[in-house]
């Protein structure tokens, strides 16, 4: 299928992340904050730099960049995430878009992030070209995903739900499309850009009880789906008994998580 008639998945994405936005911003969208945090540190975020985060949720990074003095805008399809993003940073420029389909002009971005985003596009090769499209030339385009699986904590959490959804369709993206660093230097040099070092961030989900776990990890689209096609207790039930495992004495919860980002150059 040519790549402009791929179909879109924003507004089914929207409808499912947003749906419980509240838990999404103030429970699991700070889990990856150290991962913000070091590819700002790394590519200098600071008063100087136009930057635009593609998925941007909640917008955390948005407000971590304009703390670093950076004028920030974001894209995401779920309009209650964006209003909060919109609440964090009140300067910023927030739309809802599809990823494939960014409403920028082209070359007008400094540092453009897509953190866990690109891999989840109904196209993402076009997503990617889309934000190479509107970086400056020589600018930094930012590609993060999940850090390879093999041993990684949370992606044995991840696969809690696999009994409460059908498989996905051949060819369907998944969380760790882009894990491996081949593949992932490979899908940015298709979209033009010039892959430059790959870094690994340890970014850890700790959560204070059994409540605060579920009402965060029930929050992501993911969860919602698979509460749809079976239901709220399935759900609670399933990642409850994938938790148990990383009980720690306190009675909190704490779960290793390793993202992998990859520095580009437009």
């Amino acid at each position: 299928m040519p790549t402009e008639e791929k179909p879109k998945t924003g507004k089914l994405n929207g409808r499912l992340w947003g749906a419980r936005a509240r838990d999404w911003s103030d429970l699991q969208e700070p889990m990856t904050r150290r991962v913000y945090d070091a590819v700002f540190q790394r590519i200098g975020v600071g008063a100087q730099t136009n930057y635009l985060d593609v998925g941007c949720g909640s917008g955390l990074a948005a407000r971590l960049a304009a703390d670093r003095g950076a004028k920030v805008s974001g894209v995401d399809a779920a309009e209650n995430l964006l209003a909060i993003a919109q609440s964090r940073v009140p300067a910023g420029q927030f739309r809802v878009a599809d990823l494939e389909e960014l409403p920028f002009a082209d070359k007008t971005f400094d540092v453009v992030t897509g953190f866990n985003s690109f891999q989840y596009a109904a196209n993402p090769d076009a997503s990617l070209a889309q934000a190479k499209r509107v970086a400056k030339s020589g600018g930094a385009v930012v590609i993060v995903t999940w850090g390879k699986p093999e041993g990684m904590q949370a992606a044995t959490l991840m696969g809690a739900l696999k009994a409460l959804v059908p498989p996905p369709a051949p060819g369907t993206p998944g969380p760790f499309a882009l894990s491996d660093e081949h593949a992932l230097r490979e899908f940015a040099a298709k979209a033009g850009l010039e892959p430059m070092e790959v870094v690994d961030v340890d970014s850890p989900f700790h959560y204070a009880d059994l409540s605060t776990a579920l009402r965060g990890l029930m929050s992501s689209g993911n969860a919602i789906r698979a509460a749809e096609l079976s239901s709220d207790e399935a759900v609670r039930k399933a990642y409850t008994g994938s938790l148990e495992g990383f009980r720690q004495a306190d009675g909190s919860y704490r779960i290793g998580a390793t993202f992998r980002c990859l520095f580009t150059r437009a």
